[in-house]
């Protein structure tokens, strides 16, 4: 860094990445420049504000993020990456002086939908400028690296792939009929603990080729969570994070510990957690508290126990991340978002599943996913070993925690892709070709440009074995790949032969009936039903000791032998329990026969088929395996060069190409006129949003002129609100006849958008969603929070974090309207909006951990 090099910095959680950075801040402040301290969320901004301030003075540390401007002038500003990013493109003074930028949590930028802003920021921020990038562990930091130096000059690597504190890894299981939990290390000397096998579900339909069902396999079941956590008190293992990948389930687990009666604090802590609430709480209206549930909240605290997650107001959150920091809470219930970034590491991590619910599917957690939630665990100083424990669970193996417990892959992918705005700030700042290069400089081009390389370098390999196969494969006595063409055609023959048996033991099958006794390879079985589905018929059977089987059609070689019939009682119900055993009591004493089957089955190929190859001089040929082999490599081979130039074709400019389509669709919307902008540009140019072309475009149609300060935060929410509970949404109702008009109108010119996207090729932008419009509108006309909380719709913290979000694209509409009343609407709207607990969560040190930059 005294060299004036750039330096990555990729190291565990804790291992003391921010000493690199805090030395940039010393640097800059003796060279006289300025420093930028960029995190990707809020609660870090506050957080790391709050730790400069401390170590440098109030009047040289300013903050910036959607919420607070504090001293901005100062040397040393801490901000959202967003912020960067938005003033490199607005050409802000601010950057005048600047010495270093600090990108912390750098492997954001394989967000797919933020991680782009890291990448703009590297390539855009003026070439004097030195850069400290402050990542997690991953594979291929020496390929990041490699991107920083060829975008911004120098740079050095520091790497640590030791964790500071130990982890130990665990395996926790519940047994069924006995009240205790079995707790087994996750691997041993590195590879998987050969006794975790043991506790696999067995494989769902039964035992195939009557193996009988194991009679234990429902002897393991999930831990219940007052169970863990009595085992993780017993163990000493408190404090602990539990995470839980729903946030209703959160507050569940925390009423369901305190109804299991723990109390894992003494009167001292309860005073000191009393203490900290109220302080936390001052700022809040007793109503607002009372609509949030503080009551229910508070006990839970005091006991010990508590949850976290985006659906808390900050203010809880912050009381829970106080009171766990000072070792007053011993549980935390937490969703994933607990382990981005902020300070709260405990003595043990539980994960209860693999799998979380995006929002839109279930999603395995990655290797990377499970480093970032265990990294929690092991306190630096206070503990000598960090636990992890995952939990039984019937939809995964033990095989699969193992592998995430001793992966040590994390790949960061770039997901760098041009954006509406990004577009337009190129045109406004740059040539096309500059552009183009700019494109060039991402760490998304890099990447491919080096998958390319290999995969060039791949293509002519396969090319010279292409070669010899050709050569190899041809036979002086004929055409080789006629003869194979004729060995095809017989081969179809043959197939289609076996699929006419494979008919008749369907038929044979279904004609199967309840009370038929049958024999197969040795066993006697009783059919209690037959059905008859797409993927082919089914007969549950049940043997002479009860046990019951499904066998699919699939399952038979032959047909099975019809030896007998039983009487069925009366009514009959297959999956009646005391009906099969009556079943098989009769089966046990039946009468059987010689029984029959019927003639079907695969059989000979029938006679009438010849091989048409056997008459071909190739046939003849005393090489003729080399040639098929090589023929047949020579097919394959030409496949995979085929695929080669196609995957090369794609890769090859990508980047470009999504550029230029995207420019194609600006200039049909009349947003762009050639390589410049036109007066809807200008507006988008400024709009910073996942909806950015859909808000300039609205803007600049009038969609957003001449309503009442609500009903433009109504109408406005429709962009930022997007409804992801698993449940539909209501159907949206409309305080005004004129909002109603404007948000149908918006999502007429969203459905042509979304066509002329789909047509150019580019990704469909997300749709409005006006559910949280009357919500909104009630709170910008002074409804109170009770009545906002009581549609249901939304939890306190997220209807907070909305409100916040739709203030600042108010504020970017107030920047860019064309109207100037419009303007001055949407500043007053922003105004009305931020209020109560809406205001109060805007201060110092009341981030929120949510979605996207205000998380």
């Amino acid at each position: 860094m005294e060299r004036g090099e750039n330096v990555l910095v990729a190291a565990p959680t804790g291992a003391g990445k921010t000493v690199v950075a805090e030395h940039a801040v010393s640097l800059s402040l003796a060279e006289g420049g300025r420093v930028f301290y960029t995190t990707p969320i809020k609660a870090l901004s506050n957080q790391k504000f709050a730790d400069l301030r401390a170590t440098h003075g109030a009047s040289r540390v300013g903050l910036l993020t959607g919420d607070n401007a504090v001293n901005p002038d100062a040397p040393v500003v801490v901000m959202t990456t967003e912020v960067l990013r938005n003033m490199i493109y607005a050409g802000s003074p601010g950057l005048d002086g600047l010495r270093w930028v600090i990108l912390d949590e750098v492997h954001y930028l394989q967000d797919t939908y933020r991680g782009p802003v890291w990448e703009e920021v590297v390539i855009q921020t003026p070439s004097s400028v030195r850069f400290v990038c402050l990542s997690a562990t991953v594979s291929n930091a020496e390929e990041l690296a490699g991107w920083i130096a060829s975008a911004r000059g120098p740079t050095d690597t520091v790497l640590e792939h030791q964790r500071p504190v130990e982890l130990i890894n665990h395996y926790l299981v519940a047994e069924r009929s006995v009240d205790r939990l079995i707790q087994i290390p996750t691997l041993v000397g590195g590879r998987p603990n050969l006794d975790g096998d043991r506790f696999d579900p067995a494989p769902n339909g039964g035992p195939r080729h009557l193996r009988y069902r194991d009679r234990t396999r429902n002897r393991w079941v999930t831990p219940r969570r007052p169970e863990v956590i009595r085992h993780l008190h017993d163990g000493a293992l408190l404090p602990t994070i539990y995470f839980i990948f729903s946030r209703s389930a959160c507050d569940d687990a925390v009423e369901a510990v305190r109804g299991a009666g723990f109390e894992l604090t003494d009167r001292a802590e309860q005073r000191r957690i009393r203490e900290i609430v109220d302080r936390r709480l001052a700022h809040l209206d007793p109503g607002d508290l009372d609509a949030l549930g503080a009551g229910r909240w508070r006990a839970g605290l005091e006991a010990g126990v508590a949850a976290h997650h985006a659906g808390l107001v900050p203010a809880f959150k912050e009381a829970v991340e106080e009171c766990f920091a000072a070792g007053l809470v011993k549980v935390v219930f937490a969703t994933e978002t607990l382990a981005l970034g902020i300070n709260m590491p405990a003595r043990s991590v539980v994960i209860e599943a693999l799998s979380k619910f995006t929002g839109e599917t279930h999603e395995d957690l990655t290797p990377s996913q499970y480093t970032q939630l265990t990294g929690r665990a092991g306190r630096r100083g206070l503990d000598p070993v960090g636990h992890a424990l995952v939990l039984w669970s019937p939809w995964s193996n033990f095989d699969r925690v193992a592998a995430l417990a001793a992966s040590r892959e994390f790949v960061l992918r770039s997901a760098f892709r041009p954006t509406y705005n990004m577009v337009v700030n190129f045109i406004r700042r740059h040539d096309r070709e500059h552009a183009h290069r700019l494109l060039g400089q991402s760490f998304a081009q890099f990447q491919t440009d080096r998958s390319v390389a290999r995969m060039n370098h791949r293509r002519a390999r396969r090319m010279a074995l292409l070669a010899e196969a050709e050569t190899a494969a041809t036979c002086e006595l004929g055409d080789v790949e006629e003869y194979r063409s004729l060995r095809r055609v017989e081969r179809e023959a043959k197939r289609q032969a076996r699929r006419d048996g494979r008919s008749e033991l369907t038929a044979a099958l279904v004609a199967l009936a309840p009370g038929d006794v049958l024999s197969l390879r040795g066993h006697r079985l009783g059919v209690l039903s037959v059905s008859q589905r797409k993927a082919g018929v089914r007969v549950r059977v049940v043997d002479v000791d009860a046990h019951v089987e499904v066998l699919d059609e699939d399952e038979f070689d032959l047909a099975p032998e019809v030896v007998g019939e039983l009487r069925l009682p009366e009514p009959f119900d297959p999956q009646d329990r005391k009906i099969q055993h009556r079943v098989a009591a009769q089966l046990r004493k039946v009468n059987v026969s010689h029984g029959n089957r019927p003639d079907y089955g695969p059989g000979p190929v029938p006679a009438t088929i010849t091989d048409p190859s056997a008459d071909h001089p190739v046939a003849s040929c005393p090489d003729l395996q080399r040639h098929l082999s090589a023929a047949a490599d020579r097919e394959r081979l030409a496949s995979q060069v085929a695929e080669d130039d196609r995957r090369l074709g794609d890769r090859s400019g990508n980047l470009v190409r999504h550029f230029e389509r995207i420019h194609g669709l600006l200039e049909r919307w009349a947003v762009a006129e050639g390589w410049a902008l036109t007066d809807t540009g200008r507006v988008l140019s400024g709009v910073f949003h996942e909806a950015d072309l859909l808000v300039a475009l609205a803007l600049c149609d009038g969609l957003l002129d001449g309503l009442e300060p609500p009903e433009m935060a109504g109408v406005v929410s429709c962009f930022t609100y997007e409804h992801r509970a698993k449940e539909p949404p209501p159907r949206p109702w409309f305080p005004s006849k004129v909002m109603r008009d404007r948000v149908v109108r918006i999502e007429d010119l969203a459905r042509r958008l979304n066509r002329d996207e789909a047509h150019a090729g580019l990704p469909v932008s997300r749709p409005p969603d006006p559910t949280l419009a009357p919500l909104v509108h009630a709170w910008a006309s002074g409804g109170g929070l009770a009545s906002v909380l009581s549609e249901e719709l939304v939890s306190g913290g997220d209807f907070v974090r909305n409100i916040k979000n739709l203030v600042d694209l108010l504020h970017q509409i107030e920047a860019v309207a064309p109207e100037r009343r419009t303007a001055s609407v949407a500043s007053q709207a922003a105004n009305m909006l931020r209020r109560g607990v809406v205001a109060s969560s805007a201060e110092i040190g009341q981030g929120d951990i949510g979605s996207g930059g205000d998380q």
